[in-house]
């Protein structure tokens, strides 16, 4: 065999070799990516709820080995039970770890920002009011305008639903559209509801009520209103047409570790947020900057 066959003979083994290792090497990371192991349990808000059960799927179809399980009734249960070790991951529509109006910052949490959440004044379908100023929501949710005449809608009684306190989405929401003026606390056509869900079904079922949740939510029989005529949708939010909306964080006691983190890593990667993330009305944490 002479030299050139040669090299051409050895330079064709040594690229199977090279195809065959870098072969073996791909199935043995997918191997290793899909070996995580453990349990995680999350809690808190649930505002994020859609999110975090969607990722939840996701990521145990990709982990089999991983046990998750996932809640949602208001964002203050998710620092409380991460802080109590009932909860691996708290899911909170504020940073925990700072304080905010009505709440300390917990301490020794970890929080991670996966999502900002669009939040919407929400009313039944057949209910012709299209638009409330911020004004006007302020007497609202205080209990000064009573009745849906005053606002240009029919002549009936406003039923006013809110969040109990503890929920992010009560946070955002009188930060956001009510700047910050107080709810009332009482009243023969005022209800308090204890999660998202619960909110959507008090609305659903009572043609005359007013309430709020996120755009995840916001389907069937309920109808968002625009806001100092601004419509709740996500390219409002982007472009900074829409104020009433937050961040949504998942927690953890510690820096994340383990199975916690590549469920927080697979939340905030560009697959998820791009894919089911923006699918659910959510919106990408990269599209803003932080405020």
């Amino acid at each position: 065999m002479n030299l050139k066959s040669f090299i051409k003979k050895f330079s064709l083994v040594a690229l199977s070799t090279s195809l065959l290792f870098g072969s073996s090497l791909a199935v043995t990371e997918k191997t290793e990516a899909a070996q995580q192991k453990g349990k995680i349990v999350i809690a808190g808000s649930s505002a994020l709820l859609p999110l975090t059960q969607q990722a939840a799927k996701e990521f145990k179809k990709a982990n089999p080995k991983v046990a998750v399980s996932v809640s949602g009734t208001a964002s203050i249960v998710g620092p409380q039970s991460v802080s109590k070790g009932s909860a691996t991951i708290g899911a909170c529509d504020w940073d925990a770890t700072k304080p905010v109006p009505g709440f300390n910052a917990f301490k020794g949490l970890n929080a991670y920002p996966i999502a900002i959440i669009p939040f919407a004044t929400i009313v039944h379908k057949d209910n012709p009011v299209k638009n409330l100023t911020t004004k006007q929501l302020q007497d609202i949710f205080a209990g000064k305008i009573k009745n849906w005449k005053e606002v240009g809608g029919k002549d009936e009684p406003i039923i006013v639903i809110n969040r109990v306190h503890g929920s992010g989405t009560r946070v955002n929401y009188q930060l956001g559209a009510l700047k910050g003026a107080p709810f009332m606390t009482q009243g023969e056509n005022y209800k308090e509801v204890l999660s998202n869900g619960n909110m959507i079904e008090a609305v659903r079922t009572t043609p005359n009520a007013i309430g709020y949740t996120d755009l995840a939510y916001i389907k069937g029989d309920i109808k968002a209103v625009a806001y100092n005529g601004v419509e709740p949708t996500v390219q409002n939010v982007i472009n900074g047409k829409y104020p009433v909306w937050g961040y949504g964080y998942l927690l953890t006691k510690g820096p994340a570790t383990g199975a916690n983190k590549a469920f927080i890593d697979f939340v905030q990667s560009k697959k998820f947020q791009e894919g089911s993330l923006k699918k659910l009305k959510f919106i990408p944490i990269t599209a803003m900057k932080k405020k």
